[in-house]
């Protein structure tokens, strides 16, 4: 099973350096519209295998999936849609949400943020130990959920940075204290393989087009790395 996770493109709050959080309304600007389209060819060479779409119920999201999912039921004829997936939500900052980047960066908290996120909790808002938990737990349901009966299944997840960025780090084995060496860009790409052994991470903020290979993923790791063929 085999999840393609990504960061809704650039937003507004993006543009003006603000931590949007869960604020309502913050839509993609003009180059992030532009984004969520490209992602349709970025895609191309996969859309006949996706089997299922999920999403952020916030706004950037169902931007940034509209594209993809219109696309997907041209090819196939019939109506798609991307499942709105609570879990997926942008982290609750609390009362650091909307506020400008620059004012956050003076607060106590930010170097906690920066350099053990487990321990930070957004005053009113969610731990990031928290955001972990749920987010893992929903990718790891979801992906049970679309894998088909050979566990070949591949499907979409469309969240945000932060959220995304902790998910990879549980499936590269990472304590959270890590996450911050992980990027993960506006309208990136980052896929993991959840295999019976152990989560393969395949790739990590994909700026370019998408090629997946095709056939059962392999249960245990190359000795040596992978032959590419």
């Amino acid at each position: 099973m085999t999840v393609i996770l990504i960061r809704h493109g650039r937003s507004t709050a993006n543009t003006a350096r603000l931590l949007a959080g869960r604020t309502p309304g913050v839509d993609l600007d003009e180059h992030g519209a532009v984004q969520a389209t490209g992602l349709v060819d970025r895609l191309d060479d996969v859309l006949d295998r996706i089997v299922a779409v999920e999403r952020s119920p916030l706004e950037r999201c169902e931007q940034t999936a509209a594209p993809l999912v219109a696309a997907m039921a041209a090819r196939s004829g019939g109506r798609v849609h991307a499942r709105v997936e609570d879990d997926l939500i942008e982290v609750d900052y609390g009362q650091w949400s909307n506020r400008p980047m620059g004012d956050l960066v003076g607060e106590p908290l930010w170097r906690t943020v920066q350099q053990q996120p487990s321990a930070a909790r957004f005053p009113g808002g969610e731990g990031l130990a928290d955001v972990s938990r749920r987010a893992t737990a929903a990718v790891r349901r979801l992906d049970g959920r679309h894998g088909g009966d050979d566990g070949q299944g591949l499907w979409v997840a469309f969240s945000h940075g932060d959220v995304i960025k902790s998910v990879l780090a549980d499936a590269l084995g990472l304590h959270l204290d890590h996450f911050q060496r992980i990027v993960v860009d506006p309208a990136s790409i980052s896929v993991v393989h959840y295999g019976s052994a152990r989560p393969s991470v395949l790739t990590v903020n994909n700026s370019g087009r998408l090629v997946l290979p095709r056939g059962p993923a392999q249960a245990d790791a190359a000795v040596g790395g992978s032959t590419g063929v």
